[in-house]
């Protein structure tokens, strides 16, 4: 028999398809459902792996005993921005007016997220997860949230989950949520998505822009966005690709890595100070950094795709001194120590070659034409 393993367990449902079949045309709501489950798909790896498509819903795990819960909120909440942008970008780029079409935006999508045992199995030659925190996680799908605390679009994430990780939810204004099955009672909190998309949307952007930076290096790098955000800003992984030793002590009053997160950085003997000033997973950070008697730079890290990777872009501009020729002096020592930490960024990254998923849904030719006009 195979070994139980720790897991964490994550379940992305689209709510109310199953009312939105009633009298639309299935070939286009076959389609628009493959183009949004794709997104899905694509947005929880790699740091999720790939369970199985189960209709509208996509079942994905991650084996491990803890779980950084700033980086699972990160990927929940960026999965939701990536399929309301998509819900968004179908309906722009067609002009059906058939009911499949036009009732697009009664789509939403809710995530069950649950930390548990899980057993692996091969049924027919594929791969089956198996266990009694399986079952939980799927019954979690059945559930009063919408009717009990009038959120339509969240996360529901259940205390071991939380456990697993170093969250407080009271913290990060999660509602707290309890529900009954034949099981027991499972109890969670949920966490309004909805209201995330519009504090993302409100939030004002800070970066350091081309045009103001006293530095801007590009590399390429061989790995999905994500898994480089993630690299770039954990205070668990930046040690490992660093060019020289460091030790990273994180402080975020909420609980989460984001805005006001500080890091106190040691280098050695020396001492950096970093505040995060915005922060939008996968697609860039922006941080005011201070070594302390000596400089205070902001420097913006970017993070687009690029083929079958990505391209980062990192960008500095020193706030102080603001003497041109002290601050020219300073850039002289800041801009190796930068350079060294991308080298080792690259080095680390082509020593760990990340696979991910392909995922390959049949479309129909009303879906082909759909994608051409959506891709170009």
């Amino acid at each position: 028999m195979p070994a139980a393993e720790p897991a964490c367990l994550l379940i992305a449902d689209i709510s109310g398809y199953t009312k939105y079949l009633a009298g639309v045309e299935l070939d286009h709501a076959h389609d628009i459902l493959a183009d949004l489950v794709g997104t899905i798909v694509k947005s929880l790896q790699p740091q999720f792996s790939l369970a199985g498509l189960e209709g509208d819903a996509v079942f994905v795990y991650s084996p491990t005993s803890e779980v950084d819960g700033s980086v699972l909120l990160d990927v929940i909440e960026s999965t939701y921005f990536s399929f309301k942008r998509r819900l968004d970008s179908i309906n722009r780029a067609s002009a059906c007016e058939c009911n499949a079409c036009r009732l697009m935006p009664t789509l939403d999508l809710k995530i069950v997220a649950h930390h548990g045992n899980m057993l692996r199995h091969e049924v027919a030659g594929r791969q089956e997860l198996l266990g009694s925190d399986v079952i939980v996680v799927h019954r979690l799908l059945k559930n009063q949230v919408k009717e009990t605390l009038g959120i339509s679009a969240y996360a529901l994430i259940t205390d071991s989950c939380i456990e697993a990780t170093s969250l407080k939810p009271q913290l990060l204004d999660m509602e707290r949520y309890c529900e009954s099955y034949d099981l027991g009672e499972v109890c969670g909190w949920v966490h309004d998505l909805q209201r995330a998309w519009q504090h993302h949307h409100d939030q004002q952007r800070l970066q350091v822009d081309e045009e103001g930076a006293m530095y801007t290096r590009t590399v390429e790098i061989p790995a999905p966005p994500a898994l480089v955000f993630e690299l770039m800003t954990s205070p668990r992984h930046r040690p490992t690709w660093a060019a020289d030793p460091m030790t990273i002590d994180e402080h975020a009053e909420t609980s989460r890595r984001g805005v006001g997160t500080v890091n106190h950085c040691v280098h050695g003997d020396g001492i950096v100070l970093e505040e995060v000033l915005d922060w939008r997973p996968p697609e860039y950070w922006t941080v005011q950094f201070e070594v302390p008697g000596a400089m205070v730079g902001m420097m913006t890290d970017s993070v687009e795709p690029f083929g079958e990777g990505s391209k980062v872009t990192v960008r500095m501009r020193v706030v102080e001194p603001v003497d041109p020729k002290a601050r020219q002096q300073t850039l002289a020592g800041v801009i190796p120590l930068i350079d060294a930490a991308i080298d080792g960024l690259e080095s680390y990254v082509a020593g760990h070659p990340v696979k991910v998923e392909t995922l390959e849904l049949p479309a129909t030719d009303e879906g082909l034409r759909l994608a051409t006009a959506i891709l170009g």
